[in-house]
């Protein structure tokens, strides 16, 4: 059957929905932060896994978009769907511009810039206490005001296909190809006449965008902000989900987030050694399946029912070669 994973797709994202009243109150909570996680890895494969744009500031993008939209909230009493997009256009056009200062970089030397710029940021967060109460904390407005997170549920569900669909349409057009172009040599597609410059930009605007809006999202669920969310430990966390479930695949990235989260709080009873069997299973995966161990069930049910047909026989020719 042709296209048979979108059908797939798709019954799982009704099976999600229809399912969701069903789960329990710690169950949902996993599954939303789950959700949050999938529009991090996805955007940061758009970096990473189709650029080849090593970023190690993704978090603080997040971070800024959270903080953003709750400041916004807390002193012009505006909605929060606009304090939120309020954080997705000021992160999208920080982004850019460090997607304009990092031209010239790749590899290592664009990690640690931006590990940089993700550090300037969250210090800057800690230190400023009348603005941002530091480390004690900033208490965010609720987006619901519900007596269950089947709301925050339903919304995370909504803004990952928002980014899904936006990353998807991105990665299966032209632009999705000269980000390809890019990642495996920059000169090579720079001579064929892929403006660099401006797709290199255009990731990071995009990819930093789509981390607000989770920031965002994050910030008016968990009712508390404080700087960790943008610290190197959770964008390591990122890392490893769009690592192992596939980062040069948005689907499989997104599998890779829930994966680990759910995997992450079914260890929980045995403390810092879940740790160290993520660990474990990042070496493996890097080891042996470095496209991901998702990425080779994504291929199979791409393949089903997409083999080629035979090439038709040229006219006049027969089936068995001879003219009838």
């Amino acid at each position: 059957m042709r296209g048979l994973h979108i059908y797939i797709a798709l019954a799982v994202a009704v099976l999600s929905l229809v399912s969701a009243r069903t789960l329990n109150a710690y169950w949902m909570h996993v599954a939303i932060i789950a959700m949050f996680y999938g529009i991090l890895a996805s955007s940061w494969s758009l970096l990473a896994g189709y650029a080849g744009l090593f970023s190690l500031g993704h978090m603080a993008f997040a971070s800024l978009g959270g903080y953003t939209s709750a400041l916004l909230v807390q002193w012009y009493h505006i909605p929060i769907p606009l304090g939120m997009a309020a954080g997705v256009a000021l992160c999208t056009v920080a982004g850019g511009l460090i997607g304009w200062v990092c031209l010239r970089m790749s590899g290592p030397y664009l990690a640690i810039f931006t590990l940089g710029f993700s550090e300037i940021v969250r210090i800057v967060l800690s230190t400023e206490d009348q603005v941002t109460a530091g480390m004690a904390g900033l208490h965010t407005a609720p987006l619901f005001r519900a007596p269950t997170d089947l709301p925050y549920y339903y919304t995370a569900f909504g803004l990952l296909l928002f980014a899904l669909a936006v990353l998807i349409l991105i990665t299966r057009s032209r632009w999705g190809l000269f980000l390809r172009a890019l990642r495996e040599d920059e000169q090579a597609a720079a001579a064929c006449g892929v403006a660099v410059a401006r797709f290199r930009i255009l990731a990071f605007a995009i990819a930093s965008g789509l981390a607000a809006l989770a920031g965002g999202f994050y910030a008016h669920y968990i009712g508390i902000l404080t700087p960790s969310l943008g610290s190197l430990d959770l964008m390591a966390v990122v890392v490893v989900m769009a690592v192992i479930g596939g980062m040069e695949r948005i689907p499989t990235a997104v599998g890779g987030a829930f994966g680990i989260e759910v995997l992450q709080e079914t260890l929980r009873a045995y403390g810092q050694w879940r740790l160290v069997l993520f660990g474990i299973i990042l070496l493996l995966t890097m080891r042996f399946a470095r496209n991901g161990l998702l990425t080779p069930l994504w291929r199979l049910l791409t393949g089903i029912g997409e083999a080629r047909r035979p090439a038709p026989a040229p006219r006049g020719i027969g089936p068995e070669g001879s003219r009838p």
